[in-house]
């Protein structure tokens, strides 16, 4: 017999004894030690695999985290839910990783889907949270966190956006650039279509001779390489500041097509600090988040609440400067 076809019932059949018999034995249970040499034998002959998840549903604690997804096509995501996954197993517990595919009805299913499948917690990997998400969250018996955007009755695990947007905003003047073109993203992402953007232009505003034009486009390089393109030979800024390395390297796509090129016609900036980004030619201007760090932290924030343990109700995730080849120094320093 296929052990990927064998059930308990086959195994109880096969020893003589009951179901609820080889039930107790799976999961350490209390039987007669003949019994147990005899249902130990049949699972090492066959090779039987208890189904984990099955077993864990009928436990006090599944040991499942799920972990709800945007996309997994995403570099900062992907390294997120690795970090989560990787720190999850060390500490005796198993992802159950949902994508969404940015469909935000998808998200709020998922929410519920997870509470009737009995996991023990939820991580939510955000880009909004909507008055629906809020119900269901309301609603859960079982811890969940958020991570990527800030919910205030909720334990949050948020990038440092402000300060990231502070950052390149200051960098960006210090290289003597007035006139900047801003390809941000719509609002409903309030962490990068709202304070990311914020702490860009606060920066950059002090500086009353800086001419700031924003432009909204999506996550995707396809639509800020049509943007660029359509716009260039009109641009009067001297530097493109883009809200994402993906947004970026869009942005790049058009520029090279157009036979320009950075930074000698434009700066780029981004955000994101892919690898591909200090592999291109010039290497780009960003900000690297600690992705790493945010998972490891989500795992532990989650465990600790299954766990009844206390947490903090927000972290903040910190970041790295990366000084590329993308900006032309238009001042000497």
């Amino acid at each position: 017999m296929d052990n990927r076809n064998l059930t308990i019932k086959d195994i109880a059949e096969m020893a003589g004894v009951a179901k609820s018999t080889v039930s107790r034995y799976l999961n350490g249970g209390k039987i007669s030690e003949s019994t147990s040499k005899k249902i130990k034998a049949i699972i090492d002959e066959y090779n039987y695999e208890p189904n984990a998840f099955a077993q864990s549903l009928k436990a006090k604690r599944t040991k499942f985290v799920g972990i709800i997804a945007p996309c997994l096509d995403s570099v900062v995501t992907s390294r997120v839910i690795m970090s989560i996954d990787e720190r999850l197993r060390e500490k005796g517990y198993n992802s159950l990783i949902l994508n969404t595919s940015l469909n935000k009805e998808s998200e709020v299913e998922n929410i519920e889907n997870l509470s009737r499948l009995k996991v023990d917690g939820i991580i939510l990997i955000a880009t909004e949270i909507t008055n629906k998400h809020k119900k269901a969250i309301s609603k859960l018996k079982i811890p969940i966190i958020i991570v990527g955007q800030k919910y205030d009755k909720a334990i949050s695990i948020i990038n440092d956006d402000y300060n990231a947007g502070k950052v390149i905003g200051e960098y960006i003047l210090k290289n003597g650039h007035k006139k900047v073109l801003y390809l941000g993203v719509e609002e409903d992402d309030e962490a990068v279509g709202i304070i990311r953007k914020k702490g860009v232009k606060e920066s950059l505003l002090r500086d009353k001779n800086v001419i700031f034009k924003e432009i909204t486009t999506s996550f995707s390089a396809e639509r800020s390489e049509k943007i660029v393109n359509e716009l260039i030979n009109d641009l009067e800024e001297t530097v493109i500041i883009c809200a994402t390395d993906k947004i970026a390297l869009g942005a790049l796509k058009a520029i090279n097509k157009n036979n320009k090129r950075v930074p000698e016609d434009f700066s780029l900036v981004g955000f994101g600090g892919y690898d591909i980004s200090t592999m291109i030619t010039p290497s780009l201007t960003t900000i690297r988040f600690n992705n790493d760090e945010a998972g490891i932290i989500s795992a532990n924030t989650i465990i600790n609440l299954i766990e009844e343990k206390e947490v903090e109700n927000l972290h903040v995730i910190g970041f790295d400067f990366i000084k590329g080849e993308s900006v032309k120094e238009l001042v000497k320093q």
